[in-house]
């Protein structure tokens, strides 16, 4: 059958026409004599077409068009009227009929709007048949799959953005921008840059440290959109909850990076595990270890993978600051305080209000501001230079030093109270020599990162830089490998670093040749041919200054083919 159709009009005359017509034509006819008995066989059977005279005996055409888009049926409806205006018709359109045609019908007129009424019928049922399928997958997807619009305004989500960004239906057309308060926004600033940029951004291995879900972390890309026309119209956020993999690489003990720390040895192991300890923990944290060893990267883990990162990290070194300069810097002062203190200043510890506070080279700091220190960690307060009113101010204290307190405390140099102070629990990062395994991490990592910046393709480093590089003691640790490599990467124009292209302080690591055999056997045969022309040619003088028996010359000489030549 071409189509099922349902005739309905109160004249049998009508009736008996149109269907006599469309059986000719091979179509599937039913008919109803009045609005009831239509609506007991729309509910039967499904039609792919059907005819409705605008009035009828007790209801219209049209309520039995109200019927059909109450139901959500696809199926177009025609009507017929015998004395059509303007507003019948507009009615009949405004509700969703497909066409309408007057009375008397034309056989032509009937066929030609059948068809193409079933014609739309059917790329209808198509186009819903793709839209069933697409959403189908879209709400299948184990991801988390969020659209919006330019504006952030949430377009459209699947069931996974409950679970995974717990999100509900209810969020469609609020923005994305309100409704991420529990967690880390991470998602936001990688929105933000595909709406500026219109390219895709990703994030991996990140804690959303959601209420609902703190140990939750997942991996997620953000794609530009565009509409049917090609012109920009948002972005879709894709989350992947990573945590279970997470969970199970940690129970392996096989991490080989830890926010942007590398590594797998076993005492970084220990390490990633210590900043997951503290990270939500609010005690202040000391940092120690020698020069290079990557203090400053472990401070911004504990920040950025704690409660707090959504908050400032301010970062102070200590060492690179006069006593009376550090002591605005960290406390603020106000206008007047000082010779060419002409406004106020907000100092570092108001900066970091709600957030952290990094304190590099902890162990440089002047009796003075130790004291002022101890202060702010007991009271959790600050006076501003030139103003006796504290300030009270929340800030996590994380203090880092390469050098031995301990010894500085017996010397008098800084204070026994503040060290126990900031040194609630300590980290002690392991020098790179100690932690060789991890060399190879660390060099690919470095490869990635210089050829970026500096637009290479080098792909490895030699054998013979391996070598090296697992021999040498890496004074200035990791800081040290970095800059040993980028000093490398200017020097190489080839795809694989070599020897020659490393600094002059790394000669003497680099072996001496050993001659193969063959050079060898070249050096000996010269070595007896000038034995031989200084003894002139007597056999037991070279023996003797070759050290040499007189029979291991002659067989040598034979071996060698020397033989003195006449002259």
């Amino acid at each position: 059958m071409k189509g099922r159709i349902l005739i309905t009009d109160d004249e049998e005359n009508i009736r008996f026409t149109f269907e006599s017509f469309l059986l000719d034509e091979g179509y599937e006819v039913r008919t109803a004599s009045n609005y009831n008995e239509a609506l007991s066989m729309i509910d039967e059977s499904d039609f792919d077409l059907i005819f409705a005279d605008i009035i009828l005996e007790d209801k219209s055409g049209v309520d039995i068009l109200r019927y059909i888009r109450k139901k959500n049926l696809t199926c177009p409806v025609v009507m017929i009227t015998g004395a059509p205006d303007i507003e019948t018709a507009s009615d009949a359109l405004r509700l969703g009929a497909f066409d309408y045609i007057p009375k008397p019908v034309l056989q032509d007129a009937l066929l030609r709007v059948t068809k193409v009424a079933l014609q739309h019928k059917a790329l209808a049922d198509e186009k819903e048949k793709y839209r069933s399928n697409l959403e189908a997958i879209f709400r299948s997807v184990k991801d988390a799959i969020i659209t919006i619009d330019r504006n952030f305004l949430i377009v459209e989500m699947n069931d996974a953005a409950k679970d995974i960004c717990d999100l509900s239906r209810d969020s469609i057309g609020k923005t994305l921008i309100s409704l991420a308060k529990n967690c880390s926004r991470k998602c936001l600033d990688a929105l933000k840059e595909t709406i500026t940029t219109k390219q895709p951004a990703e994030i991996c291995n990140l804690e959303c440290r959601l209420n609902s879900r703190p140990q939750q972390a997942v991996s997620m890309a953000t794609y530009p959109l565009t509409d049917n026309k090609g012109l920009f119209s948002g972005a879709v956020l894709v989350v992947r909850d990573d945590t279970h993999l997470v969970n199970l690489e940690r129970d392996m003990k096989e991490r080989r990076k830890f926010y942007n720390i590398i590594g797998k040895s076993e005492k970084m192991q220990a390490i990633y595990s210590l900043i997951e300890e503290l990270a939500d923990v609010q005690t202040t944290v000391m940092i120690t270890g020698e020069s290079g060893t990557g203090k400053e990267m472990v401070a911004e883990a504990l920040h950025y993978t704690g409660v707090r990162s959504h908050k400032p990290l301010v970062k102070v070194n200590c060492s690179a600051l006069s006593e009376n300069l550090l002591e605005s810097e960290l406390f603020g002062h106000v206008k007047g305080a000082f010779t060419g203190a002409v406004r106020d200043r907000v100092g570092r510890f108001q900066k970091a209000d709600g957030g952290t506070i990094f304190l590099d080279e902890i162990s440089d700091i002047s009796p003075k501001i130790q004291l002022q220190l101890l202060r702010v960690l007991q009271e959790r307060e600050i006076e501003r230079v030139g103003d006796s009113n504290p300030v009270k101010v929340d800030v996590r204290v994380v203090a880092a030093t390469n050098q031995n307190l301990t010894e500085k405390i017996k010397c008098g140099e800084f204070r026994e109270d503040l060290y126990y102070r900031l040194k609630v629990v300590e980290m002690n990062l392991p020098p790179l020599r100690d932690r060789r395994e991890d060399l190879p991490l660390l060099v690919n990592h470095f490869l990635k990162k210089f050829n970026k910046k500096l637009n290479k393709e080098i792909d490895a480093i030699s054998a013979d830089v391996q070598k090296i590089f697992m021999k040498y003691t890496w004074p200035g640790n990791v800081r040290e490998l970095e800059h040993t490599l980028e000093h490398a990467f200017i020097l190489c124009h080839q795809n694989i670093i070599t020897v020659d292209h490393l600094p002059y302080i790394f000669k003497d690591f680099i072996e001496p040749k050993i001659p193969s055999f063959k050079d060898l056997k070249v050096e000996e045969s010269q070595a007896i041919l000038q034995a031989l022309e200084q003894s002139g040619w007597n056999k037991s003088l070279a023996a003797r200054q070759l050290g040499m028996s007189r029979r291991t010359v002659y067989r040598k000489m034979k071996e060698y083919k020397i033989w003195k030549q006449n002259t």
